[in-house]
């Protein structure tokens, strides 16, 4: 019987390699939720680290790929934005920098990973299986970061990792068994808690109220986003 585990952030990851064949990361406000959207219409996506902008530069162009641009800057380009990538085109090479979700994506090594979010839970669950076979799966909701670079837990990321081990058949931990049971706890009221939450209402307040309604939009995607390669493609 598969065992799954979940655990929080960076700390998290540390925490499951070598004890996992596969790692899922749940992200829901926005990168697991802009990878979705931009695999889903046939991009390939490589995450980035956050705040080296020269160097990612440099990196997309040797890859061949088009650099995301902050989420704030102004002109339509693409970004960490979900709904900016609503119109990527099919076979599109896109480079992602964001703080917390490509940092932890290029954090597990030679360990295969999914991005997970409320739109493709189910699907993610199904690749999961598939990819860790006979092995352990660990779910690692990112949360977000205090200033001083702590892990702030966040609502979105407990619920998004719960709608994922909802779909998880197999053992699990009781962290596993609490974010599921928080996920099934809550219900049709999923949607105005993860408005009402600090991730949402930062976005909301930020003119970016979109975004949070593309995260919301669960059960929509069938894609199952896997890192191969460094970059995120549809699981075959």
């Amino acid at each position: 019987m598969t065992y799954v585990f979940c655990e929080w952030g960076l700390s998290g990851i540390e925490a499951l390699l070598g004890r996992v064949a596969a790692v899922v990361i749940v992200d829901v406000l926005s990168f697991s939720t802009a990878v979705d959207v931009a695999v889903s219409k046939g991009a390939t996506v490589y995450p980035f680290p956050y705040g080296e902008r020269e160097a990612a530069q440099r990196e997309a162009e040797r890859l061949g790929a088009v650099l995301a641009r902050p989420r704030r800057a102004a002109g339509g380009q693409f970004s960490l934005s979900p709904a900016s990538l609503a119109t990527v085109p099919d076979g599109m090479r896109l480079m992602l920098p964001s703080p917390n979700g490509s940092r932890l994506s290029l954090s597990c090594g030679g360990t295969p990973v999914l991005a997970g979010c409320l739109r493709n839970a189910a699907a993610v669950a199904r690749a999961a299986r598939i990819v860790a076979g006979e092995g352990a799966i660990g779910v690692v909701p990112a949360g977000e970061l205090w200033p001083d670079g702590s892990l702030r837990p966040a609502v979105e990321d407990l619920l998004g990792a719960g709608a994922i081990l909802h779909h998880l058949d197999g053992s699990l931990s009781a962290e596993a068994e609490i974010a599921r049971a928080a996920y099934r706890a809550v219900g049709a009221d999923l949607p105005r808690l993860i408005r009402a939450s600090m991730s949402g209402r930062e976005l909301i307040d930020g003119g970016f109220g979109s975004d949070v309604e593309m995260a919301l939009e669960s059960g929509i995607s069938a894609c199952a986003p896997v890192l191969r390669d460094g970059a995120y493609r549809a699981c075959r």
